[in-house]
């Protein structure tokens, strides 16, 4: 297993760190057999799992529930989960308690939270041992405030990021997920801190990437962000569904191949 100090050596040894989501046991252990680096449980599991419109609707329960059988999936991976809308940014009480309830119960080797604003959270964890990746620039939970579009465009803006990434680093983030923001800003913030930063939507020169599974499988996805790339197609299972469905209609399925068989009813004559 990876753990945090092997993915600061990646990073000083320019090797790319490679991260993807993973929301229960098969898809986690297919994830650990393909040697990923590091595993996120993300809140993404509201869309991709759980059916929701949005991640708002995902609970500390979802995430326990979710991260717990993505351990058990991939024990030997780096595991990352996220903490839901609601969870944090409440009062630094009520955050730590919910941090220690999903790092303790999921057994997951940090815990994710999105925004700027929790560097006093970030740094309290690491006062009490937990481990904190933090995520910047596009933070789908304040998608209905910031919207869905590509962040740190001006000069402020990037300027800001720049500075809202070292205040994460020296509160004692162990990396940073940057979302859907301009390459070279991304690159330049990569350069300009000493911990991992994992892009998604921002470009090649960041430490290391993250997709998500169900986008890069094709499973069941119907919008696709620009910055998706997809490896495979799951998409076919409807075909294979369908015949299944047909042959068993048509008496086809089970075949003698698939069938048990023994002399009992011969005995009981």
């Amino acid at each position: 297993m990876r753990t945090t100090q092997d993915l600061f050596e990646m990073k000083r040894n320019g090797e790319k760190i490679t991260m993807l989501t993973a929301y229960d046991y098969p898809s986690a252990k297919q994830v650990e057999k393909a040697d990923i680096d590091t595993i996120l449980v993300g809140d993404s599991l509201g869309m991709t799992v759980l059916g929701y419109d949005t991640t708002v609707q995902v609970t500390i329960e979802d995430m326990i529930h979710h991260g717990r059988a993505v351990r058990r999936g991939a024990p030997n991976t780096f595991v990352v989960v996220d903490m839901p809308i609601g969870s944090v940014g409440i009062s630094m009480e009520q955050d730590l308690n919910n941090a220690l309830k999903i790092y303790q119960s999921t057994n997951a080797n940090a815990i994710k939270a999105e925004g700027a604003h929790l560097t006093d959270f970030v740094a309290r964890c690491k006062q009490i041992g937990i481990p904190v990746v933090a995520h910047l620039g596009l933070t789908p939970q304040s998608v209905g405030v910031m919207g869905y579009s590509v962040q740190a465009k001006t000069k402020d803006a990037a300027t800001q990021l720049i500075e809202d990434c070292k205040s994460m680093e020296a509160a004692g983030a162990i990396m940073i997920v940057l979302e859907v923001i301009p390459s070279d800003l991304a690159e330049t913030i990569s350069q300009s801190v000493n911990i991992p930063i994992i892009g998604i939507g921002a470009g090649n020169g960041t430490d290391g990437q993250v997709l998500v599974y169900h986008d890069i499988l094709q499973y069941e996805q119907d919008h696709r962000a620009k910055f998706v790339k997809v490896y495979g197609d799951f998409s076919t299972g409807v075909a294979a569904i369908r015949q299944y469905n047909e042959e068993v209609k048509s008496g086809v399925f089970p075949s003698d191949e698939f069938t048990y068989k023994a002399k009992i009813m011969d005995e009981l004559k």
